[in-house]
């Protein structure tokens, strides 16, 4: 009997030193999901400045200059994708989810993948496994100061990518937060910026009477802006990332959670009820050893 309690003992411990370590875990994660999704809100009024500023430019500019014609049919484009992933694990499904949908949307176009940008060494193992076309590890920033110098990175090697014809048509792909600690996957194509983009842009109204100048020369301008325009896009992408894989492992903490407070009840209850036949066994004896010494 003795080895049953002490043996309930040590799992009730070892459950009571998971139980401390989940419930730090759940409150980061609930802390940094309100960070990251203050970063992609801090994004608005940026986003906003430059689109206006890309419409100020665009409408001077002939559209040749900004998406010239692709150089191959769209059956023989080739193109990249950006995956944001995670390095950490406690996450459930996040990452595989994320691959299915990826590899669905390269698989449903016309052109050919040659190059891949993982971000995450765990979405990286995936999509090596998923994929014939090597993948490009990239680190996931663990902060949001952490994502600016990521998504210069990623600009540097798209433009180098498209400078030695690896890529013609780049799509980004990233898991995005919903209400009730969930997320979807989500896929969007970056570039090339086509004329629909310019004519959306182009139809944007400016805010006040005074038309906006261009001071110079538009080119420099319009790239500069072009530039900001898929800053905000891949920072908006990766805080959405971010937030998503800490809304993720808040739900397998919770889940963890409550788990583990079942067990530690079926523990207990155990123990108690253990206990009290221990206790009833040796007033059992008591008992029978003072009849005995009665009848004697």
């Amino acid at each position: 009997m003795s080895g049953s309690t002490e043996s309930l003992r040590r799992k009730i411990g070892g459950a009571g030193d998971l139980q401390s370590v989940v419930r730090p875990m759940k409150a980061l994660a609930a802390s940094s999901i309100g960070q990251y999704e203050k970063a992609v809100a801090s994004l608005d009024d940026y986003y906003h400045t430059v689109e206006l500023g890309l419409a100020a430019c665009l409408r001077g500019t002939s559209p040749a200059k900004v998406a010239p014609p692709a150089e191959v049919p769209p059956s023989r484009a080739k193109v990249g994708a950006i995956v944001f992933g995670s390095d950490q694990g406690l996450v459930g499904r996040f990452n595989e989810v994320l691959v299915e949908f990826a590899q669905r949307a390269l698989g449903a176009l016309p052109g050919k993948t040659t190059k891949i940008w993982a971000v995450g060494e765990r979405i990286h193992a995936l999509m090596a496994d998923a994929s014939p076309v090597p993948a490009a590890l990239l680190p996931a920033p663990a902060s949001v100061n952490a994502i600016t110098p990521l998504v210069g990175r990623i600009l540097i090697e798209i433009q180098a990518a498209r400078e030695k014809g690896e890529v013609a048509e780049i799509h980004l792909f990233h898991n995005h937060p919903k209400s009730g600690a969930i997320y979807e996957p989500v896929g969007r194509r970056l570039l090339p910026l086509d004329r629909a983009w310019q004519g959306r842009l182009t139809a944007l109204a400016w805010p006040t009477k005074s038309l906006p100048e261009i001071i110079g020369s538009a080119a420099p301008t319009l790239q500069a802006f072009i530039r900001g325009y898929l800053f905000v896009l891949l920072f908006q992408a990766c805080a959405e990332s971010l937030a998503s894989e800490n809304a993720s492992r808040l739900a397998a903490m919770q889940r963890a959670e409550k788990n583990i407070a079942d067990i530690l009840g079926e523990l207990n209850r155990s123990f108690h009820r253990i206990r009290q036949e221990s206790i009833d066994e040796e007033l059992f004896d008591v008992i029978s050893g003072y009849e005995a010494l009665v009848r004697q």
